[in-house]
């Protein structure tokens, strides 16, 4: 409980030591609409450029747009918070099908079609956004749901394998896990200064390095799922503690399990530090209630990993490791999901939508092939190596 508080507090002192210094030169905006009408002027540009056969400089615009105005200014962020999670990926996937049209030298008419499209989407958005008159609830519920949605996964990562460890009798390997969660606080931290100083070099930067950590996560906790499930028989944990294997958990499984608690903070920690600057730079009379959001959302979150790392305590060892292994494969299979949709927001992999399918964010499901294809790979694999250590531990029983 100590290094989860230490954890939340090296947060909020990077907060109040970078929020205000990191925004003081940016331009300020009164309203959101006036955000949104500097990105009408470039999308339109965009187009004309299209008009004028030049796809490239056209794309560039696009990107302009995204990563200069709806990300850094906190549109992005807004409308997660204050509209909707899933709002918020539509409008991400529309400014791909822009691009993606513009890539494949699609007729004037088609592109102009889908400009107009997101300037709807925009402007409905920027108008619902002003329209809501800045209250202290609704700042507290929007600090409340960045650290919730961006600290979920982390916090079952962590608390998962916490509690995994002490079940299986390695609990001085937790300090590992809680070492390297604390470790990744600190990189978040200079990744956040890193990427407030490249974002004019280039805005894929963060979705880039998330994109990476995320597909990196889904093999690491693949691999700790997989060992978790073969243990699962009481039985089979205890011969494999007391044979030969017992260096390998001291050194490989130590890496593997400290390294997927680095990538689990990691990955959405430099993320959680600028949408808390910008939600602090934006905020006018409710500063305290981002705090409180904060506060809220910290004690949230210690409850949840509480109920894990110490509920588990009183759960048959067999049950509690299948659970633990389900968990950690079902995190796979998302983090699989949201690691493609951010390489997808940098260019780095194509966007070819399926419209039949609806954006779950918690599972990392969205509406593309690029994105479900792995998700749908890694349910196979996982579907396969339960069937085998099923039927391995069948097979070794009858042999009894």
């Amino acid at each position: 409980m100590k290094r989860f508080l230490t954890l939340v507090l090296l947060l909020i002192v990077s907060l109040m030591t970078f929020a205000q210094s990191s925004y003081a030169a940016e331009k300020k905006y009164e309203s959101w609409n006036a955000i949104v009408d500097e990105m009408d002027v470039i999308l339109n540009d965009a187009y004309d450029i299209y008009f004028m056969k030049d796809a490239e400089r056209a794309k560039a615009q696009v990107n302009n747009a995204y990563f200069g105005f709806y990300e850094k200014h906190g549109v992005e962020r807004a409308v997660m918070s204050y509209i909707s999670g899933k709002r918020g990926t539509d409008t991400e996937y529309q400014f791909n099908k822009i691009k993606r049209l513009m890539s494949s030298g699609a007729p004037n008419k088609a592109v102009r079609v889908e400009i107009d499209t997101i300037l709807k989407m925009l402007h409905e958005d920027a108008n619902e956004l002003d329209g809501k008159k800045e209250s202290g609830w609704s700042v507290f519920f929007a600090s409340f749901i960045i650290l919730f949605r961006e600290g979920l996964e982390a916090i079952l990562v962590i608390a998962a394998i916490s509690a995994y460890l002490v079940r299986s009798g390695n609990i001085a390997m937790v300090k590992v896990v809680y070492m390297s969660s604390l470790a990744a606080v600190f990189v978040s931290v200079l990744a956040a200064i890193a990427l407030r100083s490249a974002i004019k070099i280039s805005g894929a930067n963060q979705e880039i390095i998330e994109g990476s950590a995320m597909l990196l996560a889904t093999v690491v906790l693949f691999f700790i799922s997989n060992w978790m499930f073969s243990k699962a028989e009481a039985e089979t944990w205890k011969n494999y503690v007391q044979g030969k294997v017992q260096t390998a958990i001291s050194s490989g499984s130590r890496f593997a399990l400290g390294f997927a608690a680095f990538l689990a903070v990691f990955r959405e920690g430099a993320e959680t530090i600028l949408f808390y600057q910008a939600m602090l730079a934006d905020t006018q009379d409710h500063m305290d209630k981002v705090w409180y959001g904060l506060a809220v959302g910290t004690i949230v979150l210690a409850v949840i990993f509480m109920v894990i790392r110490f509920g588990s305590l009183k759960l048959p060892l067999k049950p509690f490791f299948i659970g633990t292994s389900v968990l950690m494969y079902v995190m796979a299979i998302a983090f699989a999901g949201g690691g493609m949709k951010e390489l997808q927001e940098a260019d780095i992999i194509s966007v070819t939508p399926v419209d039949f399918v609806h954006s779950v964010e918690i599972l990392g499901i969205y509406p593309t092939l690029e994105t479900l294809i792995p998700q749908i790979i890694m349910v196979l694999i996982v579907v396969f190596s339960v069937m085998y250590y099923t039927f391995e531990r069948s097979h070794k029983n009858y042999k009894l």
